[in-house]
């Protein structure tokens, strides 16, 4: 015969291990889960848009970081509360999906939780609040098929002023006012390495360079491979030459790093 008396809990709470919590509710789950998405919807925030203020985060492996980029202070936050990682995880699928945007979900996202939280209080029950979400959604997308600039689904991407046109208020949010010297010289590097099946674009195909002792207004495009290596040696130029070359390479190295490891393999040789 087995005695219950001992077991501590009740309900479900006798089904889990020692020590985890079972909280249900308004009070316990739901507003205490809307509280945390708000307290990180509010870290970002003050970085959304152009003129967004940095913040410095600390790792915790004491590296630094100042940025303004939602995406990399999220990562570096190490969120543990369950219902605050959906907005990461949601920020982080933008980010990766679209390349921007991923401050305006968490923030977006924030300030629709603090709506719904308001509601809750007048009583609504978060189902219905659920529906009417749903039906602003639906009216939302209707809007923005009206947004969508002409011609965006059957665009030339190999055409420079069509490709400038779309990017400018991607990068404007990044660098404003820089957009009109940044964005010819991305869609020209993009253009370049740009395959026949654009949805095989790798970005690992572009690298920038950075060299000290210029700016912005001093950047231009390079067809082919920038070292800023200098040469090992006397020997800066060889036609005609027989290069010897011993290196294991990973599966996962693009051609762009293959390449360049055999420029530095050069320069080592000479």
């Amino acid at each position: 015969m087995v005695g219950f008396g001992s077991m501590a809990g009740y309900g479900i709470q006798s089904m889990l291990k020692e020590g985890h919590r079972h909280l249900s509710g308004l009070e316990e789950a739901v507003l205490k889960n809307i509280d945390a998405c708000r307290e990180l919807s509010a870290i970002t925030r003050t970085s959304l848009g152009p003129n967004g203020m940095n913040k410095m985060v600390i790792n915790h492996l004491d590296k630094l970081f100042v940025t303004n980029d939602a995406a990399t202070i999220v990562n570096e936050l190490e969120v543990q509360h369950p219902a605050a990682k959906i907005l990461v995880l949601a920020g982080r699928a933008q980010q990766e999906e679209i390349g921007d945007g991923a401050n305006l979900t968490i923030s977006f996202a924030g300030e629709l939780l603090e709506k719904a939280e308001e509601l809750i209080r007048m009583g609504l029950h978060p189902s219905e609040i659920i529906i009417g979400y749903t039906k602003a959604i639906n009216k939302t997308i209707e809007i923005l098929e009206d947004l969508v600039e002409k011609g965006s689904e059957n665009m030339d991407v190999r055409n420079k002023e069509d490709v400038v046109l779309r990017m400018r208020s991607a990068v404007a949010s990044k660098q404003f006012g820089q957009e009109d010297i940044m964005c010819p010289l991305v869609a020209d590097a993009c253009i370049q390495v740009c395959p026949k099946n654009p949805a095989n674009f790798n970005v690992d195909n572009v690298r920038v360079a950075k060299l000290l002792g210029g700016g912005l207004h001093n950047s231009s495009v390079v067809r082919g491979m920038v070292l800023k290596n200098d040469a090992v040696g006397s020997i800066k130029r060889v036609e005609k030459a027989k290069v010897s070359q011993n290196a294991t390479l990973h599966s996962h190295c693009t051609p762009v790093k293959v390449l360049y490891l055999s420029f530095l393999l050069i320069l080592m040789f000479f």
